[in-house]
């Protein structure tokens, strides 16, 4: 059995957001999103998610952008001097190795991001990372000690199977900014070496393969179809960021602007649901993974 779970990263992040990712699923293959507790749209999330029963939803774990969800007296080691998350992973991956990165404050913040989570009425279907944040060295054993104590089942391994990256590259290679991103890519290999033995230890659930690392921000529908003719048997989690670029995002910390806009049209394009069908691919999310081999 060929199982896909099409993950929206960044629901919660604005308005604009939100809505493309509830047209990708609506009208597309989009099955699970990953809430951001301390997203600009946060409520507005809970609302968007509530009204697609058929999406699961996790928890983007953050400690990248905007404002902790912790009290900021309780979480010093995690902010600038504007009280915000500041730095994407290599700034992190420093801080930690530096012993500037204070552990017990991520999981002081982690837990608080998911308790406002559960307390909107939304059950976790996983956890993941913004930026893979998740995969930092001793963060990933924080991330799992949490999902355990939550009854959360399942997390994301941001582990790209090279031969699903080049299939997501079909129509996209040579991109500079993909050939950046693939760099990226092998870098979090490197850390993602023993994730999923860890996880499954701990009696929590993985996608057996993961890909969209290097194409994020510069997806295109060839590359989609492409990986839907190359999906190997077990489950794998394709990561996407579908979106309408609003005045809050065009205003915030991102990159991915009118790419989000590109993601939902790709999404929700006739010939990759199409392809979908054909090619007898099953749509999940994380909650599903228990049941997608029966």
């Amino acid at each position: 059995m060929k199982n896909l779970i099409v993950n929206a990263d960044d629901l919660g992040w604005t308005a604009g957001v939100n809505r493309g990712i509830a047209a990708a699923q609506r009208n597309g293959i989009v099955t699970s999103a990953s809430l951001l507790a301390n997203g600009g749209a946060f409520d507005d999330g809970v609302e968007t998610a509530g009204e697609l029963p058929g999406l699961g939803v996790g928890v983007h774990l953050n400690l990248s952008n905007g404002k902790p969800t912790a009290p900021p007296g309780e979480v010093p080691s995690l902010l600038n001097e504007k009280g915000e998350f500041s730095g994407g992973p290599q700034s992190l991956l420093v801080r930690l190795s530096t012993g500037r990165l204070d552990t017990r404050e991520v999981e002081k913040e982690w837990e608080a991001q998911i308790l406002k989570v559960l307390r909107a009425g939304i059950r976790p279907t996983h956890l993941d990372g913004h930026k893979h944040v998740q995969m930092l060295p001793g963060l990933f054993a924080i991330a799992l000690r949490l999902a355990k104590k939550h009854g959360i089942e399942a997390m994301r391994v941001s582990h790209e199977a090279s031969p699903l990256r080049t299939a997501l590259s079909e129509g996209n290679r040579g991109s500079k900014v993909a050939l950046k991103q693939g760099v990226e890519a092998r870098g979090l290999k490197l850390l993602a070496r023993g994730a999923r033995e860890m996880a499954e230890r701990s009696g929590i659930s993985t996608a057996d393969y993961f890909c969209g690392i290097a194409q994020t921000g510069v997806l295109r529908k060839a590359g989609v179809l492409q990986l839907l003719r190359n999906l190997p048997e077990g489950t794998t989690e394709l990561m996407c960021h579908p979106g309408y670029a609003d005045q809050d995002l065009r205003d915030s910390a991102t990159r991915l602007q009118q790419s989000r806009q590109t993601e939902v049209e790709i999404l929700t394009d006739p010939e990759i649901r199409k392809s979908v069908a054909e090619l007898g691919i099953r749509l999940i999310n994380y909650e599903g993974m228990g049941v997608a081999g029966r």
